[in-house]
């Protein structure tokens, strides 16, 4: 049996077996707030991946980190193995001491936002540096930009912010600010692939930028990430932290591609030392298995449907919740940016006669998944009480946030029977407690 006889049965047993035809049953059945979309195709890659036997980064690792450079917009690509790994790396690549003057060092500061997620931070946290917590837009979620001089010391080289939930943080200020001030700026991009600011897409306006293809992502591998970036040494940089922390740059599986191996000189190092086992930094190995990448790649094609899909269900609960405003404040975002939600946030206001607790856990009883605002207060959080930080303000929003905002899904798995009974869900909770009110 070859190849494609192979994969040709595996493709009759997953569209008799495997495929799931199942007709929703309104508060029967769960609507998850996020999910994977795969198909027979994702399934086939898999398996053409795993007859190479190859296992560790290959052929169709290679191919996605091509394809995925091009689709956002940059000269480089690299797969790691989660958008957690992809934030360790990025900003692990700016502490290179071959940065020079610009190295981030132990003591620098690092301004980001306490309303997200934790591994947006850790990696500060992790090397010495002190973060500079600012606090974020309502309705945007959004970075306040005008805390940003503010945030502003001697120590400042770097500012590391995701655009949360899929929509777009003001990437005019804060890269102008980080041009005036000479900062380094990393974007988290690992809830809003595909967003655009001012038709350009999320990640390009930073020096190096992280996406996620965890399993509630916009596409996914499983578990995996990316770094991305169009600056050649950060790139260099990146890799070297990414694989071992080496200094060699062949491709796994590949020998001398410098034509150098034997021929080089390191201090401290014998003559023509092997350039494969020479370390400049202290890295790690958070390489993708390449049956991981050929998942990828094929949930790859699949994005721009994704993204359309994600986003018109984002604007059909926008039209369908317009009407509750009185009640919360729904998502909003700057006419300069084109999101790619990854939820739909929603916060109620205050001096409203029901709280967060009572309204999700009434959504959770009809079969309706919710989520929290990531950890909400990072400085709340049992693992950042000790640290060494600044905060900029009293963090108002970010407490509102914490206390009052929450989301529900829009991912593709989600049809017009799921939202429209989501819809009437919400509505029905409403009009029972405006009725118990009176």
């Amino acid at each position: 049996m070859n190849r494609e006889q192979i994969l040709e049965n595996c493709k009759e047993y997953y569209l008799n077996n495997v495929q799931q035809k199942h007709e929703f049953t309104p508060g029967k059945d769960y609507v998850p707030v996020s999910g994977k979309v795969l198909d027979e195709e994702d399934l086939l890659a898999l398996i053409d991946s795993s007859l190479d036997m190859w296992l560790t980064t290959g052929r169709f690792a290679k191919e996605f980190e091509k394809e995925f450079a091009k689709f956002m917009e940059q000269k480089y690509c690299l797969i790691v193995n989660s958008g957690s790994s992809a934030n360790l790396v990025a900003f692990s690549s700016l502490t290179s001491p071959t940065l020079g003057e610009r190295q981030v060092k132990p003591g620098d500061e690092v301004i980001t936002v306490a309303a997200g997620f934790p591994t947006t931070v850790n990696p500060i946290i992790q090397y010495g540096c002190t973060p500079v917590f600012l606090d974020v837009d309502l309705g945007s979620y959004q970075i306040n930009v005008e805390q940003l001089e503010m945030a502003l010391s001697e120590k400042t080289k770097a500012v590391m912010v995701a655009h949360t939930l899929g929509n777009v943080f003001d990437l005019e200020a804060v890269k102008e600010f980080c041009q005036k001030n000479n900062l380094w700026l990393v974007e988290d991009c690992c809830d809003s692939l595909g967003a655009k600011y001012k038709g350009k897409m999320v990640g390009t306006y930073g020096d190096i930028a992280t996406v996620s293809f965890y399993p509630a992502h916009h596409i996914t591998m499983g578990e995996g990430g990316a770094v991305l970036t169009s600056n050649t040494q950060l790139k260099k940089i990146a890799l070297s932290m990414r694989d071992w922390g080496r200094d060699c740059w062949c491709p796994t599986g590949k020998d001398n591609t410098c034509g150098k191996r034997f021929n080089m000189d390191f201090d401290g190092l014998p003559d023509g030392y092997d350039h494969k086992y020479v370390y400049g930094h202290i890295g790690y190995n958070l390489k993708v298995t390449d049956m991981q990448a050929a998942i990828g790649l094929s949930q790859l094609k699949k994005l721009p449907q994704f993204i359309e899909r994600r986003n018109r269900n984002f604007q059909f609960l926008k039209e369908n919740l317009q009407e509750l405003e009185d009640f919360f404040i729904l998502p909003s975002h700057s006419v300069n940016a084109a999101p790619s939600w990854f939820g739909f946030p929603m916060t109620v206001k205050e001096n409203t006669f029901f709280g967060r607790k009572e309204f999700v856990t009434y959504l959770e009883e009809n079969k309706i998944g919710t989520r929290l605002l990531f950890a909400g207060n990072l400085l709340k959080q049992p693992l950042y009480k000790g640290i060494q930080k600044r905060v900029i303000g009293d963090l108002t929003n970010t407490d509102i946030i914490m206390n009052s905002t929450f989301w529900i899904g829009v991912w593709p798995g989600l049809q017009e029977v799921h939202l429209n009974y989501v819809c009437q869900t919400i509505k029905n909770f409403i009009k029972q407690k405006t009725h118990a009110a009176k």
